[in-house]
């Protein structure tokens, strides 16, 4: 009995797994990030806090890609 339950729980396993990554590829096209593109800046707040302190910090992050791309670019840097 147990030489058959190997391998029909290795199947099962397999069969979950291989139906879970089906399911999430499908759904995958319906979950888009990001946002569109736009004029003026997005306003990103990171807190954190230990148990000795904590530190809170925002950063604007424009929401044209060109200039969010430029952002990358070194200031001694010519086009």
């Amino acid at each position: 009995m147990q030489q058959f339950s190997i391998p029909i729980l290795i199947a099962l396993i397999t069969a979950v797994t291989v139906a879970i990554a089906i399911l999430r590829m499908r759904g995958e096209h319906h979950a888009k990030r990001g946002s569109k593109p736009g004029t003026g800046f997005h306003v990103l707040h990171s807190n954190y806090s230990s148990g000795l302190g904590g530190n809170s910090t925002s950063w604007k992050v424009p929401r044209d890609p060109q200039a969010y791309a430029r952002s990358f670019v070194p200031k001694g840097h010519k086009d």
